[in-house]
């Protein structure tokens, strides 16, 4: 009885940390916060992530720790182990070649607002470039990031509970994300829907074709 409360109390805390969250996400608190404080919605997104990490530092620190092993990994799988993580962390080395990291901080908007040249966007400036992973997975940063943390040499109650409520919630974040892409992009972001997996690249042997679609 104990257990299933500690995964419940886990689960509860990452429901509300996955909730707001996805609301500070969403564009009309973005509209709200720049009717409020103007221009000072440059540092929104640097903001946005700091409340991000320490809403998850916060959520580790208050959840029950269940410590129930469920595997441990003999040598040398222990080790062998580590290549995915290690190929994951390439594929996120991969996914920032593609998008701006300093924009994705909220670096880059800061450095506009300083040299006046902030202009009317909410957060980030945004570009739909369908290159690189992006052919393979709508969301790669979220494929590597659960690749890197489902393969580990120890797992635990605890560790298996926190990785299923990211994972649950990147696709439900994913979802919300989407509404708001299509909205800027149209059908060109509703075809790429259509063509390229959420997250998982199940048709890694057809990447998406942005020609033949802007073609039929």
């Amino acid at each position: 009885m104990n257990l299933v409360l500690d995964v419940s109390i886990i689960a509860a805390l990452f429901a509300v940390f996955g909730y707001t969250h996805s609301l500070l996400a969403s564009e009309k608190v973005k509209i709200q916060f720049k009717k409020i404080f103007g221009e000072l919605i440059a540092f929104y997104r640097l903001l946005y992530n700091f409340i991000g990490l320490l809403s998850l530092y916060l959520i580790y620190e208050l959840s029950p720790k269940p410590h129930i092993i469920i595997y441990d990994l003999p040598n040398p799988y222990d080790l062998i182990v580590l290549i995915p993580q290690f190929l994951s962390l390439a594929g996120v080395l991969w996914v920032f070649r593609y998008i701006c990291l300093k924009e994705f901080l909220g670096l880059n908007q800061i450095k506009r607002f300083i040299e006046k040249r902030y202009t009317t966007e909410l957060d980030e400036e945004f570009t739909l470039r369908i290159e690189g992973p992006y052919k393979y997975s709508r969301h790669p940063v979220y494929l590597f990031s659960i690749t890197f943390l489902m393969f580990r040499p120890v797992m635990d109650l605890f560790y298996l509970t926190f990785f299923t409520c990211i994972v649950a919630y990147f696709y439900i974040g994913s979802y919300y994300e989407e509404r708001k892409l299509v909205r800027q992009f149209g059908e060109v972001y509703e075809n790429y829907k259509k063509e390229v997996p959420r997250i998982f690249p199940v048709k890694f042997l057809k990447p998406y074709n942005q020609k033949v679609l802007a073609e039929s």
